[in-house]
């Protein structure tokens, strides 16, 4: 955001963090024992770059664990993440998006980064991730950074970070699962590890899901597998695994108001045998190496595969694309009289590719990106620290379109972010925190592609959070209370109203500034040995501040989220479980003028009743259990709004043995 200087985000960080390095480590022996005031039992988290404790990050951070997968019956991702504080589902029938911070469902996809062991997950184009390539029996705890996080991910990384850690057993084990429930759902999962020798071990996974779903022609059938080799010792640490995700899923198409009041569970009249189906594969390695007790270098090499075909619209279409990603980094830790001061530097290098050829677009598009950033978490006492950080990226697009650019054009653009943030823990119960980082999103490859015919190429847009906290936790409760604002500039959105696309309509724009305002909450407490009780809510106020739609309401955003929830444990072996999530009403997606009605607020009630006995677990879990009718996502259009409609009423009955 204004001026750019490109090179001062990394110097100023290298400086304050080489200088507090060099002063700190001067004054205290590096030795292994922690010398900090606070003491608790914290859950480890990585967040993709750095180990830490939630409680020592100048940040809004939450962790689902097992236990909290267990408890709630989820049967998928979707399903564990409706409802957390912060963020806002979408789903289109296809496939369901991510909303943190206040986006629309088309924003979300490229606004979410979500990572998985902290390999991102998010696509070369516009596409949302496949967050059914993750089955939820292979997830050991999803980590949830809530706001931008440009100096630590760089692109996309603007509303939040989710980040699936998955399973990765040390022992010999294993476990079959299978599920059957409404519309014709059947499911089996199954993984094995085990220890080759003392350095070397292995781990298999592989689940298989057919279901009619709740929308006629919206019948999937989706399978994965994966493959983990690991070598580990005391000072290495070397994996290389490989995935492959098939997901064949007929498309219902959107429906006119009309025909979803009559039925919301029909197939669009045009949209009858179409599908999309998608094939992909991904490998993956990692190594690191433990030089001394206070650094150690690593990296993480990436490539996966995609083929997408499809009958839509009418027509067969074909997508491939692929995307190649290195990332070493070093990380030191030290350890100060005052807490620890914690060092990771690092540089990003990705390129991919994407291939379109459908009916109406014939287009070839390469992105490559390089990126340097670095951070420091420095103790100024023992109860005070603070995190300091700067980025620098740069992308390079080549594209082909045979309508606007027929002969392929180079645009080349860069960003930058900086990071401040103070960390405040006057006593193990409190954490106060405040922090500010600039966040970036460069232009999708398809994005680049379809702009008004007098538009060359997209901005990259960018912002500016700012965030303030305090959580209060002991042993029985938790408080946490968090507000924000975010600031964007050069927005990129796609304004379906316009007249001026490629082909007479639409286009992808830099919009004008647009701001959105915040304030998360969440209460726990342990009741009793038997009594959990939670709840959470969260508002936001999103609007434009600048151009024609100033003042006027973000499309799609709820003002007002929330959920609760209560956990009993019957007995030994069996346990309940009931929660209501909130969604506010709100404009359909493409209504920035504000022109059209709210769609109705409603709630989602969910039950599950959980039983495990040694090595045996069994779960009825009812989604919709109320059978609440509402949008799953919504598109507005003067000509006419699109509307998928959300699941109804969901049974699923699962069991599974663990050995």
């Amino acid at each position: 955001m204004g001026t750019k200087p490109t090179k001062i985000a990394l110097l100023l960080s290298a400086f304050f963090s080489v200088v507090s390095v060099n002063a700190m480590a001067a004054d205290s022996a590096a030795t292994s024992s922690s010398s900090s005031a606070i003491s608790m039992d914290e859950t480890l988290v990585v967040i993709g770059r750095n180990a830490a404790k939630p409680l020592n990050i100048a940040a809004n951070v939450n962790v689902i664990d097992a236990a909290d997968i267990q408890m709630s019956g989820a049967t998928n991702l979707t399903d564990l993440l409706r409802g957390q504080s912060g963020i806002q589902v979408s789903d289109n029938n296809s496939g369901t998006v991510f909303s943190m911070r206040g986006f629309s469902a088309s924003q979300a996809a490229n606004n979410t980064l979500i990572l998985v062991d902290g390999r991102r997950l998010n696509n070369i184009d516009i596409a949302a991730p496949s967050i059914e390539s993750i089955p939820i029996n292979l997830i050991e705890r999803v980590e949830i950074l809530s706001g931008s996080a440009g100096v630590l991910y760089g692109d996309q990384a603007v509303g939040g970070v989710i980040n699936i850690i998955t399973k990765a057993p040390t022992e010999t084990s294993g476990g079959i699962q299978v599920s059957g429930g409404s519309f014709d759902t059947y499911e089996a999962k199954g993984d094995i590890s085990g220890a080759i020798n003392n350095a070397w071990r292995y781990f298999l996974a592989a689940s298989y899901n057919k279901s009619d779903n709740y929308r006629d022609n919206n019948d999937n059938d989706t399978s994965s597998i994966l493959g983990r080799i690991q070598y580990q010792t005391d000072v290495e640490d070397f994996f290389v695994e490989v995935n492959y995700f098939d997901n064949d899923r007929q498309v219902p198409g959107a429906l006119t108001l009309a025909q979803y009041e009559a039925n919301p569970r029909q197939v669009a009249p045009f949209s009858e045998g179409e599908f999309t189906h998608e094939m992909t594969t991904a490998l993956r390695s990692g190594y690191q190496y433990q030089l001394n007790n206070i650094w150690a270098l690593s990296a993480d090499l990436t490539y996966s595969d995609t083929l997408i075909t499809s009958l839509l619209y009418g027509s067969e279409g074909r997508i491939e694309r692929d995307l190649l990603s290195f990332s070493p980094k070093a990380t030191a830790n030290y350890h100060l009289d005052h807490g620890d001061l914690n060092l990771v530097t690092g540089i990003d290098v990705s390129t991919g590719e994407a291939d379109f050829d459908t009916a109406s677009i014939q287009r070839n598009n390469k992105q490559t990106q390089r990126s340097a950033y670095v951070q420091a978490s420095v103790p100024i006492t023992k109860t005070l620290s603070y995190v300091v950080g700067g980025r620098y990226s740069e992308v390079t697009d080549d594209l082909y379109d045979q309508l606007l650019y027929p002969n392929r054009i180079e645009i080349d653009n860069d960003a930058h972010a900086l990071e401040f943030g103070v960390n405040y823990r006057p006593s193990s119960e409190h954490r106060f925190y405040v922090r500010a980082n600039d966040n970036f999103r460069f232009a999708k490859v398809d994005e680049q592609a379809y702009t008004p015919l007098t538009t060359q190429g997209l901005d990259p847009q960018t912002g500016r959070s700012y965030e303030a906290g305090w959580d209060y936790t002991t042993t029985t409760q938790t408080l946490k209370i968090n507000a924000y604002q975010l600031e964007l500039e050069d927005e990129i959105v796609y304004e379906g109203g316009r007249t001026d696309g490629p082909y007479g309509g639409g286009a992808n724009v830099n919009a004008d500034k647009s701001r959105r305002f915040g304030i998360s909450t969440a209460y726990d407490v342990q009741l009793s040995t038997n009594w959990l009780l939670g709840a959470s809510y969260d508002y936001i106020d999103a609007e434009f501040t600048q151009g024609e739609n100033d003042g006027k309401a973000l499309s799609w955003v709820a003002k007002h989220s929330g959920k609760a929830y209560m956990s009993y444990d019957i007995s030994a072996h069996w346990q309940a479980f009931v929660e209501g999530v909130y969604t506010g009403e709100r404009y359909m997606e493409g209504d920035n003028s504000n022109t059209g009605d709210k769609l109705d607020s409603y709630v989602l009630t969910n039950l599950a009743l959980n039983y495990s006995y040694v090595g045996w677990n069994a779960s009825l879990r009812v989604d919709n259990l109320l059978d609440e009718d509402y949008v799953g996502t919504g598109y507005y259009s003067a000509y006419g709004s699109g509307y998928y409609s959300g699941t109804g009423r969901s049974i699923r009955l699962t069991a599974g043995y663990r050995f």
